[in-house]
């Protein structure tokens, strides 16, 4: 067994007593500083938390939070009141009976006369026939079939001198007493382009939309006879039944002069 110099043993001894007060030494400078740190977490630990401090909200806010929302059916509805309003307004208004019998067909065929005698019968190159005109020249609607179904030409050609009652106000109208103007022929056979129901129609339209004859009044027992849907005359002239010759009718083809307002017998010319 080796001995052990004394020198080294008593080093040995000294490095572990220099070792032994250095851990000491290390136990003692932490301890203070966790002594240190314990009344700082303290201190954190008891410093009372300040709540928040809420700011009052103001009424308009709160008025828009409580207020109840519009549904969005209700949003729809809304977008069609426009619609719904102008509906009810239409309903209000009396709805004029829609035409029928002689009365629709010359609404259709008024196109060619609207371009001398205006759309709504106020005239122009030829005669005014609104307001009643037309009544006035021809209070026998006989003579205005057998004027506008012959015309200007006709008339001239067969010498005769007038057209209508001749004992009208502000005088007799003449062939081309209106601005030098011709009346064209519309009876097929003298040249036009209508039939004679049609040339029916045409002056039933004129008399009682244009001229403004009374078809429940005044002019019932004329409307019934000639413009109605019913009309015996108009069925006849369209199945071909009847023809403005048809001595009955007392209309011919021929021109003739025209009857006074108070005359029930036509004069030949």
């Amino acid at each position: 067994m080796t001995e052990i110099p004394e020198h080294l043993l008593k080093r040995s001894r000294e490095r572990k007593a220099a070792g032994g007060d250095a851990s000491s030494s290390e136990v003692s400078a932490s301890t203070p500083a966790t002594t240190a740190a314990a009344p700082v977490a303290k201190v954190v630990a008891e410093t009372p938390i300040k709540a928040a401090v809420s700011k009052p909200v103001p009424a308009y806010v709160k008025a828009a939070k409580t207020r109840g929302r519009i549904p969005s059916w209700a949003m729809a509805t809304l977008a069609l009141m426009p619609i719904f309003l102008f509906m009810y307004v239409r309903g209000l208004q009396p709805q004029k009976a829609e035409a029928s019998g002689p009365i629709a067909l010359g609404i259709e065929n008024y196109g060619a006369c609207a371009s001398c005698h205006g759309a709504d019968g106020a005239g122009g190159a030829g005669r005014v026939l609104k307001d009643g005109e037309s009544l006035k020249t021809f209070p026998h609607i006989e003579d205005m079939l057998n004027w506008v179904y012959g015309g200007t030409e006709a008339y001239e050609a067969a010498g005769v001198a007038s057209y209508g009652d001749p004992d009208r106000e502000g005088g007799a109208h003449y062939p081309r007493s209106y601005n030098g103007s011709a009346m064209p022929a519309q009876g097929a056979m003298a040249g036009g382009a209508l039939t004679e129901y049609e040339i029916l129609g045409l002056i039933c339209h004129i008399r009682y939309d244009i001229s403004g004859a009374d078809e429940a009044g005044e002019w019932a027992e004329e409307y019934e006879k000639w413009c109605s849907a019913e009309s015996e005359i108009f069925l006849g002239l369209e199945d071909g039944s009847l023809t403005f010759d048809s001595p009955e009718l007392g209309v011919g083809t021929a021109p003739r002069l025209g009857t006074t307002a108070n005359a029930a017998i036509m004069t030949e010319g």
